[in-house]
């Protein structure tokens, strides 16, 4: 009876310890620390930036149904938007319901996308357009339903509560001035492009040739559209290369990194990546690599609109005030400071 009343004192204490373990487990996962601890901005949203996003209510109060409408997930950024996102709402806010769609780089598409997610009753719209004006109709419409819309990354042609994004004529003509320094004022260079329509690259090239302004000296021999694609960036440099021989180009400067990448595959193939200097625009970690190594020259950064967007959508869901604009910073980046970047794009 001794040793029988010795077990279920033992049994009895490991059944207390067990049920207090699980007790204190249950209440970590219920406890969203997130919610509570402060918000990581990063790198590119400086002090004028996390004020204007800065919000009032509680995270864990804020509630209803954003809809995310990407211009494209076939390219890099898209992606990074897509996941950098997901990932925010998940950490800081647990009661929002976020959807998001593909735009598949066609306006027709993304239209449909904008009137699919208004009919399934979000209170909140980020777009970031395919084409400025294309989508302009879809963005009333949304509007008129009573959904708040916020643009990132590209702007678009209807009234919006805000716009989130690096100045893109800056960053053309931060990069237009790098590509000016290297070159010490004289020389040929061919320009890729991005998407025609899209006004990152209306802007950016805008900002570019505003640089060359102050440089007589260079000559842009050829504008081409690789439409933010790498392997559109290869084939529009090979017939470059081929129409410019050895010595007609002393640098490229390319709207994107994606395209920046195509087209130093075709540099190296013909041999001339001795004799031509890369300038770029975007920051991914491919890029910074290749900054390291010497392929690239600069690119300016193009920071992901993560977690800004879904604080933006925050706010606007707790009926929190934002500003027309919210500006990214937009850093050229070097050999001399590229270690400073890594690991904070993508």
């Amino acid at each position: 009876m001794k040793f029988k009343r010795t077990v279920s004192i033992i049994v009895f204490s490991m059944l207390l310890f067990v049920t207090a373990a699980c007790s204190n487990n249950s209440s970590k996962e219920v406890v969203k620390v997130s919610t509570k601890g402060p918000i990581d901005y990063g790198l590119y949203c400086n002090s004028e930036c996390q004020s204007a996003l800065e919000l009032k209510a509680s995270r864990d109060s804020i509630k209803g149904k954003v809809g995310m409408a990407i211009a494209s997930t076939t390219f890099p950024y898209g992606v990074a938007i897509k996941t950098g996102t997901e990932e925010a709402v998940k950490k800081y806010f647990p009661n929002i319901e976020l959807l998001v769609g593909d735009g598949q780089n066609d306006p027709v598409a993304q239209t449909k996308l904008v009137d699919d997610f208004i009919s399934k009753g979000i209170k909140v719209l980020i777009i970031n357009a395919v084409e400025k004006d294309a989508l302009a109709p879809a963005v009333k419409r949304a509007t008129a339903a009573g959904v708040k819309v916020i643009a990132i990354d590209r702007t678009v042609n209807a009234p919006v509560l805000t716009t989130i994004k690096a100045n893109d004529l800056d960053l053309g003509m931060n990069a237009g001035k790098d590509l000016v320094s290297r070159l010490n004022g004289k020389g040929n260079v061919v320009e890729l492009q991005g998407s025609p329509s899209a006004s990152p690259t209306i802007d950016r090239h805008k900002g570019f040739m505003k640089a060359l302004k102050d440089a007589p000296g260079i000559k842009v021999i050829a504008s081409q559209s690789a439409n933010y694609d790498q392997a559109q960036g290869l084939k529009v440099m090979e017939d470059l290369l081929q129409r410019y021989p050895k010595g007609k180009i002393d640098a490229v400067f390319s709207h994107a990194d994606i395209m920046t990448l195509g087209a130093i595959q075709a540099i190296k193939a013909a041999g001339r990546e001795n004799e031509i200097k890369v300038i770029s625009i975007d920051g991914q970690q491919a890029a910074f690599d290749d900054i390291t190594n010497g392929v690239i020259d600069s690119t300016t950064v193009y920071p992901v609109i993560t977690p800004m967007s879904i604080i933006a959508a925050a706010k606007a869901l707790a009926g929190e005030k934002l500003p027309e604009m919210i500006k990214l910073d937009s850093p050229v980046v070097t050999k001399e400071n590229v270690e400073k970047y890594k690991g904070t794009t993508y």
